[in-house]
């Protein structure tokens, strides 16, 4: 009865004009509108980016004539271009100059944020038919771009993506998680060691172990040994589902690992990481839970189609992986609070040998 009741023209239009539905009517249609218009938001935005925007403004009010000279294109183009940033509050407009809004300036405060737009170019071009991508007929180009199930992938850019956008996941993690009280720390899937880089400056005492595809792990041991670590950090090559983890660790990290891999697959990777550490060791795992309270649509719908089209993984809530962490033999499973639960959440786990 509901559901006929809002598919009514009849009633659509009565609840806009009476004052007690008034609000809800047009907040209603606002959102539904929003949807159809969301590609062109997200491109309005991949425009900005492109063209350095935020960081020329960053540097102070201009004008669209100055703007359009400065990025080859056409005034008018421009001035549609910023107005449209204006309407989603990434820019502002003051004196017939612009300059920054509130999300233009947050995102030019975190470079990550830039990085996954500039990277959302492939993802766009996959789900451009999304009903061929659910069919399994469409080759997509993050599924080339990801090093993961035996493919070769793009590991420069992966480990380019990776230290771009990890410093975000890091201070989430490193805020909600003493990691003094560890020996030894082995990040599983640690990229090209930006999040170790960023726990190496957060605590000096642990000593730091990456482990990574081979090609990715040597990206890792250049950093670490530019850094100065090369006494404290250590990137050995492998394969998660077919090597050994190396021995030595009394915590072991994955973050952002586990919902890139399906089900065996992720539990493969924890019977690794249990058969790795000693007894009264820890996991500690990060990524975005689905069902996250106020951020559902970014694991349903955004990390759901993302992995799709990368072919492998899906978004997991924190009761399934606490499942699979059972399975894999790990106990006092608990939920760590994070700052920014959106984007990253955090759990412990133990290994407890009877």
């Amino acid at each position: 009865m509901r559901d006929r009741l809002l598919g009514s023209a009849k009633f659509q239009n009565w609840a806009a004009k009476f004052p007690l539905t008034r609000r809800i009517a047009r907040r209603e249609a606002r959102a539904l509108f929003d949807l159809c218009a969301g590609f062109v938001y997200a491109q309005t935005l991949s425009a900005c980016v492109e063209l350095d925007l935020f960081e020329i403004l960053g540097r102070g009010p201009m004008d669209a004539e100055h703007l359009a000279a400065r990025c080859n294109i056409p005034a008018p183009a421009m001035r549609m271009l910023l107005d449209a940033a204006i309407s989603l509050r990434l820019l502002a407009a003051a004196g017939g100059r612009y300059r920054l809004g509130p999300l233009g300036a947050a995102l030019r405060g975190n470079p990550g944020i830039a990085a996954m737009v500039a990277h959302h170019r492939l993802f766009y071009a996959d789900v451009a038919d999304p009903v061929a991508l659910l069919r399994g007929q469409v080759d997509t180009q993050l599924a080339k771009f990801w090093p993961y199930r035996g493919r070769a992938g793009d590991a420069a850019g992966y480990s380019a993506l990776m230290a771009a956008t990890q410093p975000m996941i890091a201070a989430e993690v490193l805020a909600a998680y003493d990691f003094s009280k560890h020996a030894c720390v082995l990040d599983v899937g640690g990229g090209d060691g930006a999040f170790l880089l960023s726990l190496a400056r957060h605590a000096a005492g642990p000593r730091l172990l990456l482990f990574d595809l081979p090609d990715v792990a040597a990206q890792a041991g250049l950093r670490f040994a530019q850094a100065g670590l090369a006494d404290r950090a250590a990137a050995i090559g492998g394969d998660v589902f077919a090597d050994r983890l190396p021995d030595g660790a009394d915590l072991i990290t994955l973050v952002r690992v586990l919902h890139d891999h399906d089900e065996s697959r992720a539990l493969q990777i924890l019977q690794a990481a249990r058969a790795a550490l000693p007894q009264n060791g820890t996991l500690l795992l990060a990524e975005p839970f689905a069902g996250t309270g106020g951020a559902e649509p970014i694991g349903a719908a955004y990390f759901g189609f993302y992995l799709l089209a990368m072919g492998s993984g899906r978004p997991r809530r924190f009761t399934e992986i606490e499942a699979l962490l059972k399975l894999a033999g790990f106990g006092r499973i608990t939920q760590l609070p994070t700052n920014q639960p959106m984007l990253t959440g955090l759990l412990k786990a133990s290994v407890s040998f009877s």
